[in-house]
């Protein structure tokens, strides 16, 4: 993921970071090629033009130019910024102080929303909760089926009713059983659509209205690119949801929608889905994710992956 964009990047840094004294014509150089390499990572227009005229007026600051080393400097600051667009220091799930955790699935039919449930369930049972999973996709074939096997291979419990129960009914009767139950956590998963239109939204406002989601997460597809944030964006004013699951991250190597969804939205990226299997997925650190992109390496990852293969 974002190979393309991680090379040019690398490249232009690399060339700014050699230089003993800096211009503002060389700045002005770096800018272009940044503004290039993140255009080609189909990143949208208006947060490229942005991030660059940020970085710009920073790297022009008199305390960059005329510093030891000005090209380190310059480097810092698109890490920083980089980390900024992404969304800063970042956030988690907000979880109830006492009683049930609900978390409420929303996404476009093929975003891999329902692989997305079982991973994020499979993630939270990891961190020593007890989660359940309802399944309000009642429209999609096989869809239940889906949820059920994925959802076992995750360890979860999976309430479903069938495909001719009412949704909004399902996720009233999960609620209670789970609360019966004493789990932790409930993810409601529910259905996708081709596109957004006013009866999945008016299904999604009358679920939400009825289990009271303590997070209601967006699943966007980082293969679409542009489209993935205009699916947020569409989302984001026809109905309010609190963070964003990039899936499929691993088959973009633009990586475009990760870089935009948090600027055009304001909604910050939770997790990201990187690879088939259920565990590949883990919570988004924007600090992280612009060290990898930038070649400066991912210690606190490294020592994460470590510490579970000991354990």
């Amino acid at each position: 993921m974002f190979d393309q964009l991680s090379d040019r990047l690398q490249s232009t840094l690399g060339d700014i970071r050699k230089r003993g004294k800096l211009t503002e014509d060389d700045v002005d150089k770096a800018m272009r090629e940044i503004r290039l390499a993140l255009l080609e990572a189909d990143v949208n227009f208006k947060v490229v033009k942005a991030f660059t005229a940020k970085v710009k007026e920073r790297c022009l600051g008199a305390d960059v130019l005329g510093s030891l080393n000005p090209g380190q400097q310059v480097v810092k600051i698109v890490n920083e910024e980089l980390t900024e667009l992404m969304g800063g220091a970042g956030r988690d799930l907000v979880f109830s102080n006492k009683g049930i955790t609900v978390i409420l699935m929303a996404g476009l039919q093929g975003s891999g929303k329902t692989t997305a449930t079982a991973k994020l369930a499979q993630l939270l049972k990891k961190e020593g909760k007890t989660v359940a999973l309802a399944a309000c996709d009642v429209y999609r074939p096989a869809a239940i089926k889906q949820l059920e096997t994925v959802g076992k291979r995750a360890g979860a419990v999976v309430y479903q009713q069938g495909t001719e129960a009412d949704p909004v009914e399902i996720a009233a009767w999960a609620l209670d059983k789970a609360k019966d139950e004493g789990r932790d956590v409930l993810i409601v998963d529910t259905a996708g659509r081709l596109h957004i239109d006013s009866e999945l939204m008016d299904e999604l406002a009358k679920i939400r209205k009825t289990v009271k989601p303590h997070n209601v997460l967006l699943v966007v597809d980082a293969m679409t690119g542009q489209d993935a944030v205009g699916v947020a964006e569409s989302f984001s004013e026809a109905a309010e949801f609190d963070g964003v699951i990039i899936s499929k991250l691993d088959g973009d190597a633009r990586g475009g929608a990760a870089l935009s969804v948090k600027a055009v939205t304001g909604k910050p990226i939770l997790f990201a889905s990187t690879g088939e299997k259920l565990e590949d997925f883990e919570h988004f650190h924007p600090d992280r994710m612009s060290s990898r992109i930038l070649g400066m390496g991912d210690v606190l990852s490294l020592i994460e992956k470590a510490e579970e293969q000991v354990s």
